[in-house]
């Protein structure tokens, strides 16, 4: 019999080995292979730009820009008009050719890939142009001054509207804080998810929930926002408004985990979990929407990580950018996430159990009753 429990303690030992190695690389797996769809080959499709061109000369331009399906093109009247919509973030960048020389308008703090696409594209057409004209005056014969042929290699113009500030120049620094908040949220969750069923259910209780979430999304607000001034970013954004975005954000985050938690149990955590793992890849940060497959770029938007990142890029760089539909969607997941929570703090017990707190207090009193000097008199 002895020999045969340590033969069983072997055995199970193996299995249980075998089944978190399974675990572990079909986790890896997915992954990899997720991460990978979603950005080792971005392709950028109807990335917004727009265009000011004379009635004769736009039908060309507009061409190379539409041709493969990269950029979608918006008609402005004025140089002036193209640069109010890069600031409301209307579109990342566009091209003036109504002048002599075609000017380029861009916005590097929407995302610097885009930027470096519009750069790339422009710069690539200007000199196509260039030779063109060049091989054009050769088969004629004609002679150019000096001066003209310097005027036409010359570097294009380029304009940046938005600039990224000096201590975010790889604009990479939404991605950490989403990072952080994501995975800030979904511990603060787990830990609410063990801590507050340790206690009778009832209203108290749920609200008592609920304002432990708004506390913690509060807090952790601070938090991000006081870090942020360590490294210089986002210092000139106003604090208010970025404290009630981080708050809404991190709420966001906590309420629907905190939600799911309710509903489904521990399990429920893996939807934290997922907004660390996979909401962080496709929010907008490093990789943007237009440049993201169609999955990835409509439930990227739809996700807390992905609305709170456009809310944050907006308030900080374009605060003539229109973020209400982000707010909308950061919203709907703490309201509805705290609804839950209230509900089931309401609703009876499935089954008819003592909490854990009032059963050890109801230990306690008893060992204090045995405890206690009998009186003979």
């Amino acid at each position: 019999m002895t020999q045969q429990q340590p033969a069983e303690s072997v055995l199970r030992f193996r299995r249980f080995a075998l089944a978190v190695c399974v675990i572990g690389v079909l986790v890896q797996l997915g992954l990899t292979a997720y991460y990978l769809g979603m950005g080792h080959k971005a392709q950028p499709r109807d990335v917004p730009v727009g265009l000011v061109a004379p009635p004769g000369g736009r039908a060309e331009v507009a061409s190379l820009l539409t041709e493969r399906g990269v950029f979608r093109v918006t008609d402005y009247a004025t140089a002036d008009d193209l640069e109010i919509a890069i600031k409301r973030r209307d579109v990342y960048g566009g091209v003036d050719i109504t002048g002599a020389r075609p000017h380029l308008y861009v916005a590097s703090a929407a995302g610097p890939p885009a930027a470096n696409l519009l750069r790339t594209t422009f710069t690539s057409v200007v000199q196509q142009r260039t030779a063109a004209t060049l091989a054009q005056l050769a088969r004629s014969g004609d002679r150019i001054s000096v001066a003209r042929a310097q005027a036409l290699n010359a570097p294009p113009p380029i304009t940046d509207v938005v600039p990224l500030p000096d201590d975010d120049v790889n604009g990479v620094s939404l991605g950490f804080l989403t990072q952080a908040l994501a995975l800030g949220g979904t511990v603060a969750s787990m830990g609410l998810g063990r801590l507050i069923p340790r206690t009778r259910r009832s209203w108290r209780r749920g609200i008592a929930h609920v304002s432990t979430l708004i506390v913690y999304a509060v807090a952790s607000a601070a938090v991000v926002l006081w870090s942020m001034g360590w490294f210089g970013v986002g210092v000139t954004a106003d604090r208010g408004e970025m404290l009630a975005i981080f708050s809404l954000i991190s709420l966001a985050i906590t309420a629907s985990t905190a939600g799911a938690v309710a509903i489904f149990g521990s399990p429920g955590a893996v939807v934290g979990a997922l907004y660390f793992t996979l909401g962080t890849v496709i929010s907008g940060a490093s990789i943007l929407p237009e440049f993201l497959p169609d999955f990835g770029r409509i439930l990227g938007v739809n996700l807390p990580t992905g609305a709170g990142v456009q809310a944050v890029r907006d308030n900080l760089y374009f605060p003539a950018a229109e973020i209400n539909r982000h707010l909308i969607v950061l919203a709907l997941y703490a309201g509805i996430g705290a609804l839950i929570v209230l509900v089931t703090n309401m609703l009876p017990n499935r089954r008819n159990q003592t909490s854990e707190v009032e059963l050890d207090l109801a230990h306690r009193l008893e060992g204090a009753e045995r405890r206690e000097p009998v009186n003979l008199s």
